[in-house]
């Protein structure tokens, strides 16, 4: 019972999280949040990743994950995006493809907030 539940947070936190990442530098407000988001993902990316011998790595898809195998799924590819997509359009998407996409989107969404957030913190001067 606990893993459903741990398994429906991770799915709505992770997701809200990755949407925040994608456009919450829409908004001036929570421009400064995404900015800091975005590089701790960022870094989780490349320093944990190295670390751990994962580029790439979550710690939030580590653990979702841990929950998911003990809830009995099997063949769980490495990246949450692949998972995410995969789970919503019934599909087994090429994970190169879907990481070179993520990434993508990654470092625009970074450069996207730091010039937004660097243009803000100008004006309110």
């Amino acid at each position: 019972m606990i893993d459903r539940i741990l398994d429906i947070f991770f799915l709505v936190f992770h997701t809200a999280l990755v949407l925040f990442c994608v456009f919450g530098l829409i908004w001036r407000r929570t421009r400064p949040a995404n900015l800091l988001i975005l590089l701790a993902t960022a870094g989780s990316w490349l320093i944990i990743g190295l670390i751990v011998g994962s580029p790439g790595y979550c710690p939030l898809t580590d653990w979702h994950f841990s929950v998911l195998q003990r809830l009995g799924a099997e063949g769980l590819p490495n990246s949450y995006i692949k998972y995410l997509a995969d789970r919503i359009l019934g599909t087994d998407l090429d994970p190169g493809l879907v990481d070179a996409f993520t990434l993508l989107v990654l470092v625009a969404a970074l450069a996207g907030s730091a010039v937004l957030n660097l243009r803000d913190s100008r004006r309110a001067k």
